[in-house]
């Protein structure tokens, strides 16, 4: 028997999927999202000074 091969790009789907019904795995989503952009924001600030 022959092994079924699952491409990378459809891992891709098929763990976005998983995750965009999964409200905890959003919630820690976005909180990374916001600490990424707060510490973006104090480096560009610390930047033009």
């Amino acid at each position: 028997m022959r092994r079924q091969s699952t491409s990378f790009e459809e891992l891709v789907l098929e763990n976005k999927k998983q995750l965009l019904n999964d409200p905890e795995a959003l919630a820690k989503i976005d909180e990374r999202l916001d600490e990424r952009s707060s510490k973006t924001t104090e480096q560009d600030k610390n930047y033009t000074k």
